[in-house]
């Protein structure tokens, strides 16, 4: 299920943007965790774990440990491949092969 690992790793992408961004939006954080949560088709225990680790975030106005946890135990998870389409990253050998079609003649 390579597809549902890409969106994974997209949220989880959106997921950290959001947390080290300017705009820590708590609205957009319990978005990505719980759009998260359904894409990895959790437990109704874990998603109400999570949904109230979120609400003490926000009680507390400072995101959970258990929440952070949670996202990097995901993104570690997720196959390196998919990680990398969601974050844009091209493989080595193919920036490569862009770089050897340059000779030192046409510099």
């Amino acid at each position: 299920m390579i597809g549902g690992e890409i969106y994974q790793a997209q949220v989880i992408r959106n997921f950290f943007d959001c947390i080290t961004g300017t705009d820590r939006n708590l609205t957009r954080i319990f978005m990505c965790v719980m759009s998260l949560a359904k894409l990895r088709m959790e437990s109704p225990e874990k998603m109400a774990s999570l949904t109230d680790q979120l609400k003490k975030s926000k009680i507390h106005k400072e995101l959970s440990v258990d929440i952070l946890d949670y996202m990097c135990d995901a993104a570690n998870q997720l196959e390196l491949t998919s990680v990398k389409t969601a974050f844009g990253v091209k493989d080595i050998q193919e920036v490569a092969q862009d770089f050897t079609g340059i000779s030192m003649d046409s510099l």
